[in-house]
């Protein structure tokens, strides 16, 4: 099996590496293994992982939210229904999200018009 250091993570995740062990200590990459040194190890099932922890932590879901989900995938396939019913209800809260940041985004787009018009008015009027 392959694994990454925690700079190599760093590095494909574009986060720091101070952000990985932060979601070590919470909880958040589980069964990370370590070298002889005790350095971070990162398999590709903890890289798989961790990029399900970063698509949800972009779409702001709670730390807490994203420990229990965790804690669900360690659990097993027992736990397959309360992660399926995560993701859904996740995915219902970030389209309400994006369609409030887009309808939010036609206001700013409606004031950059207005403030473009009204300088061009202005330079024009000089």
């Amino acid at each position: 099996m392959k694994y990454c250091s925690i700079s190599e993570a760093s590095a494909q995740f574009n986060i720091p590496e101070s952000t990985l062990r932060y979601y070590e200590k919470k909880g958040l990459l589980p069964l990370i293994e370590r070298d002889g040194a005790g350095r971070r190890l990162f398999s590709e099932d903890q890289m798989a992982l961790l990029n399900t922890v970063i698509c949800l932590k972009n779409t702001n879901m709670p730390i807490r939210g994203i420990k229990q989900y965790i804690d669900w995938v360690v659990e097993g396939d027992s736990t397959i229904g309360l992660r399926l019913e995560m993701m859904k209800n996740h995915k219902q809260t970030v389209l309400a999200e994006i369609s409030l940041m887009t309808e939010s985004l036609e206001g700013i787009d409606f004031k950059i018009s207005r403030y473009t018009k009204q300088r061009t008015q202005t330079r024009s009027g000089e």
